[in-house]
């Protein structure tokens, strides 16, 4: 026997597939004005093979903490950060007007904050540092979003 073959018979069992729909109501909204930014360093994955670990995690911790403090301040809804990827949206979970300006000022806060950061970090970090840079993006418009 071909042990690629499948076992399996070929009729579809109704009542097996019917147990395994999904029954509950999902637990996802439609957010029609929101604005989402997507920001990672620019200049990253070159500046952090050439340093330890530490001096990765310091330089992420540092400027992403920043960020939160902003964040929070301003009102915006931090969504994750993956690596060097910080995602943040505004207007999900609680809607607001004025979405795509408070995102437009927490990003260019965010901005002048990496620069004056990476050039303090300069001097316990290494060189190269302050050459780091964000590189953000921003999209408004409805999206679905669930917890």
């Amino acid at each position: 026997k071909n042990f690629l073959q499948d076992d399996t018979p070929n009729a579809v069992d109704l009542e097996e597939t019917e147990d395994l729909m999904f029954k509950t109501k999902p637990i996802a909204d439609l957010f029609p004005d929101t604005t989402i930014l997507f920001a990672d360093i620019a200049g990253f994955t070159a500046w952090s093979s050439a340093r330890e670990p530490s001096q990765v995690f310091i330089l992420l911790e540092t400027v992403y903490r920043a960020f939160d403090v902003s964040a929070q301040r301003r009102r915006i809804f931090k969504v994750e950060t993956v690596g060097d990827c910080y995602v943040a949206a505004t207007g999900v979970p609680e809607p607001r007007r004025d979405h795509a300006v408070a995102m437009a000022r927490f990003a260019r806060e965010c901005l002048t904050k990496m620069q004056a950061l990476t050039r303090r970090l300069e001097v316990t970090l290494g060189p190269d540092t302050a050459d780091l840079a964000m590189r953000m993006g921003m999209h408004s418009g409805p999206v679905t979003a669930g917890g």
